[in-house]
């Protein structure tokens, strides 16, 4: 059986440590489908939790995903589009090579500290919503992506994971230099030909060339040139791609380590998880590859470096501070019932509403506002009227909202009508706003009156399959 792969890019793997030419073509000839998740320690806070979303997905029990804290493999691939708990933020949907990038921050960085993290490819969100579990939630995330549309969708899953401690921007990795030795922890997910991903995605084939090959190789080294300096001195970056070609991964480690004073860093594996390490002839830096004739996952590498100089602290003083808007007390007074809030988080009031920002993100956030174009920050609680707030769907679906406001369950067939932004045609005593629940977990917002129920769900989020076999 032909696995249709290009000869030239088997041609460019000979050599290459870990790469077997038979295995290779034939795991791809079979192209079996992995599909993996992480769980989202935000919202599953017991193993009971967890069981149950887990059973919910599959009854036949599941594997782990050796190198992932929260990781699970599924038997098969159920219709995420159904499941309420997806949507509830209760899980992310990723691929499991690249859930490695958790072994990497944990070796690389100290998780406990307050850190400044830059996811700088970040959309859809998989290795944002990871950093997101792994980092302290004294902790600030900005992640970044350049394309619009892609930045969109990136904010709403970084809603749905229910973290107050992250910033999203649109901004090209060129106006970080803006921000000089500024983090702690920069990653970068750079886009590549995508030879890792063919099993996944068998359309990625026919656009694979060794011309692409190249030009993603350049548009790799002008990325990292980009947004080097602002990895502050003994701040850590963490390159990775879904590429097999030498040309992306080895060669670019040696292209670091050649033009930046950067040191290679190693990561400590398990021999059974079947992750090929490779040593640079050059530079002698060492990355990892992940094939998929070696382990459960796609193809996937990545390396991690150490900056050994570069600016430590930003110039103070230059920064003109914008007028911070502070809520008024009547403002105050429509909120507070409903928030269930630290007393170190701060209120900003942003085009008549009020963000929650956590201590360090609140500091940071004149500095970020000045030099980046920002989508979201923290968590929107919505609008504070003269009589009551209007929820923002954001407060809903994160960790600040208060436990005495009134939430009513939906069983499965009620809770996909009203995520089709339908009337779920629920009996309840609750009148007014109220949260919606799945399970116990926070699904959106609804008034409830007397006769019909506003159903508050985000229109760009609404199902719109049909829902069959109900």
């Amino acid at each position: 059986m032909s696995s249709h792969l290009p000869v030239a890019l088997l041609d460019s793997l000979a050599g290459l440590p870990g790469y077997n030419r038979e295995t290779f073509e034939r795991v791809h000839a079979a192209a079996e489908k992995i599909t993996s998740l992480r769980l989202n320690p935000n919202k599953i806070t017991s193993p009971e939790k967890a069981q149950q979303v887990l059973q919910s997905l599959s009854a036949a029990g599941l594997n782990k995903v050796p190198w992932s804290s929260e990781g699970y493999y599924l038997p098969a691939r159920p219709s995420f589009t159904f499941d309420p708990f997806f949507h509830a933020g209760a899980y992310y949907v990723q691929e499991a090579s690249s859930m490695f990038l958790e072994q990497a921050v944990r070796a690389t960085v100290d998780v406990s500290a307050a850190l400044k993290v830059l996811d700088l490819c970040a959309a859809p969100g998989g290795k944002s919503t990871l950093l997101q579990s792994v980092i302290s939630p004294d902790s600030l995330l900005v992640a970044n992506e350049v394309i619009k549309a892609r930045a969109a969708l990136l904010a709403d899953n970084l809603t749905k994971w229910g973290a107050a401690n992250v910033v999203v921007t649109n901004n090209d990795p060129r106006d970080f230099s803006r921000l000089p030795g500024y983090f702690d922890l920069v990653v970068v997910d750079a886009p590549c030909s995508g030879s890792g991903l063919f099993r996944r995605d068998p359309e990625l084939v026919s656009e694979w060339s060794l011309e692409n090959v190249t030009l993603c190789s350049q548009r790799q080294q002008r990325i990292l040139a980009d947004v080097l300096p602002a990895v502050k001195e003994g701040g850590v970056v963490i390159y990775s791609t879904c590429s097999f070609s030498a040309e992306e991964d080895e060669a670019i480690l040696d292209w670091l380590a050649d033009h930046f004073e950067l040191e290679n860093i190693s990561i400590p594996l398990e021999e059974q998880w079947g992750i090929v390490p490779t040593v640079t002839t050059k530079r002698n830096c060492t990355g990892y590859r992940f094939y998929p004739d070696r382990l459960k996952g796609e193809g996937f590498f990545i390396a991690c470096f150490r900056k050994r100089s570069g600016e430590s602290v930003r110039n103070k003083g230059k920064e003109k501070e914008p007028k911070k808007v502070a809520l008024t007390a009547r403002q105050r007074e429509v909120m507070m019932p409903w928030l269930n809030v630290p007393a170190s988080y701060e209120y900003l009031l942003h085009q008549d509403e009020v963000l929650i920002l956590p201590p360090l993100l609140a500091a940071e956030m004149p500095l970020l506002q000045q030099q980046l174009y920002i989508r979201k920050a923290g968590v929107k609680a919505g609008q504070p009227g003269q009589k009551e707030l209007i929820p923002d769907h954001q407060l809903a679906a994160s960790l600040l909202v208060a436990d005495q406001i009134p939430a009513v369950d939906l069983n499965l067939q009620q809770a996909l009508q009203y995520l089709r932004k339908e009337d779920p045609g629920v009996t309840t005593a609750v009148r007014g706003w109220a949260l919606v629940r799945y399970e116990g977990m926070n699904l959106g917002w609804a008034k409830f009156l007397p006769n019909r129920m506003n159903n508050y769900y985000p229109k760009e989020l609404r199902i719109l399959k049909e829902i069959t076999g109900l």
